[in-house]
């Protein structure tokens, strides 16, 4: 399958190319970091850590698919390791409680999920 073309940084005044997503390695990290120190809360910084991105990274190599995706026919691959039992609510990271997903079905799965959670 062919990459899709490389594009400029949507970083201002940055011209590198961006490897994947919108911005090159430089500003992703710098992006990132920005993220995590202004928007996230320090619970959830906590419990996604270096462990996490270990975990993470082991059971996207066991199970390169989307479930969800894999149920319906197609086969699609995960970019997401979604917990089925949120650990705000007293899930783990047992592989038992984890989910390799893309991207879509995980939005679509945590839209419904707090949909409901705010319904309830």
């Amino acid at each position: 399958m062919p990459y899709k073309p490389k594009r400029p940084c949507a970083y201002p005044g940055c011209g590198r190319l961006a490897i994947s997503g919108q911005y090159c390695v430089e500003h992703q990290k710098q992006t990132d970091s920005h993220y995590n120190h202004f928007q996230r809360e320090p619970e959830t910084n906590k419990r996604y850590g270096r462990t996490w991105k270990r975990i993470r990274d082991r059971f996207i190599k066991a199970h390169p698919l989307c479930e969800a995706c894999k149920k319906s026919g197609r086969l699609t691959p995960a970019e997401e390791v979604h917990h089925i039992l949120p650990l705000s609510q007293g899930g783990t990271n047992d592989v038992h409680n984890l989910m390799a997903l893309c991207k879509a079905c995980h939005s679509r799965i945590t839209l419904e999920a707090n949909k409901n959670n705010r319904e309830s």
